[in-house]
């Protein structure tokens, strides 16, 4: 029996061809992907193909293409086996890890894959990428999916959507899991670490929570900051810090004096490391101790794009019981080490 997937195109460099009149890069109708690579003949699964009906730049790829996308997938929930996203490389983290979120008791593959390089071009990336993303989104081992998650496929790695980070605008090897190992590898044959796949509870029905809180305000700290700039932006209700290291930031009176007028305007503080591997460690050194006397919540591992995604989906949710820090500390889809 041949499994069915759900291609979704929405856009980026994957599906592009040249101009050779001006040069440009100009999307083409990606309906007519069959013909452009027939090779999708060959696969031992079925495909369908839903492109949006304008093509998004990843840079324009948002909170409401993030549940467009969410709606998709459950609509088409039990009439496919698995589903692959077509999608620019540079949010492509964001929106991966977004949908972790949304997607609830998840049990097929929801795979993210796209390309460096246009399709038509001679040393494309985006045709290894489409054909085995699409190979990973109709494994099945009976009737159980191997993937139950949210995955990105890129250049021979297969990663977990909201452990990601793209590191390089250049190369094909684009993506990299710095705190979390590789799902899987493609070579001479595809390999999966089933052990280190995510799994939902037994007992959870697959379902979306399209929440998203836009109140969330992402700052990175960089030495010589004026911290009163903090008193002069509109009040958010989360504000991410991205500090130093495992969690420090300025030794100052001042420091601790600012973070507490953040918290007493009743302002969530998330902090997040600038270092690509580890995480935040608060009291590891004096310059961390502070989060601890202002109720800071530690993003441990998190990445930036997780983090941010997070606390969107979190903020004032109406699906989640508890407080903020205490949902904020779960590790709802594998994004965090425990």
């Amino acid at each position: 029996m041949k499994r069915k997937v759900l291609l979704i195109y929405t856009g980026g460099t994957i599906g592009m061809e040249k101009n050779y009149e001006t040069g440009e890069l100009v999307p083409f109708d990606f309906s007519h992907i069959f013909s452009k690579m027939p090779e999708m003949n060959l696969l031992e699964c079925e495909v369908s193909v839903h492109p949006f009906s304008k093509p998004l730049d990843s840079s324009d790829v948002g909170p409401e293409d993030w549940k467009k996308i969410a709606v998709l997938i459950h609509r088409h929930y039990d009439q496919y086996d698995g589903f692959l996203i077509l999608h620019g490389t540079d949010t492509m983290s964001y929106s991966a890890s977004a949908l972790s979120f949304m997607l609830k008791g998840l049990r097929k593959p929801v795979i993210f894959t796209g390309s460096q390089l246009p399709i038509g071009d001679l040393r494309t990336d985006a045709k290894e990428n489409l054909l085995t993303g699409l190979t990973y989104a109709s494994w099945y081992e009976g009737d159980e999916a191997v993937i139950q998650e949210v995955a990105i496929y890129f250049e021979y790695k297969l990663l977990r959507g909201n452990r990601t980070l793209k590191y390089s605008a250049e190369y094909f090897d684009a993506y990299h899991s710095p705190n979390y190992p590789l799902l899987g590898q493609s070579g001479v044959h595809l390999k999966i670490e089933t052990e280190d796949l995510f799994r939902p509870e037994p007992d959870e029905e697959f379902s979306i929570d399209t929440h998203i809180s836009r109140e969330v305000l992402f700052w990175r700290i960089f030495p010589g900051m004026t911290l009163e700039y903090f008193s002069e932006i509109p009040k958010m209700k989360v504000l991410i810090l991205q500090v130093f290291g495992s969690g420090t930031i300025f030794g100052t009176e001042k420091t601790e004096q600012v973070l507490r007028k953040i918290r007493a305007n009743g302002t969530e503080i998330v902090v997040v490391s600038q270092c690509i591997s580890g995480g935040i460690s608060f009291g590891k050194y004096e310059n961390s101790s502070v989060f601890n006397r202002v109720g800071a919540i530690s993003g441990k591992d998190l990445t930036a794009e997780s983090a941010i995604t997070k606390c969107m989906h979190l903020l004032d949710n109406p699906g989640y019981s508890g407080t903020f820090a205490e949902n904020f500390a779960l590790n709802l889809r594998g994004e965090v080490t425990e």
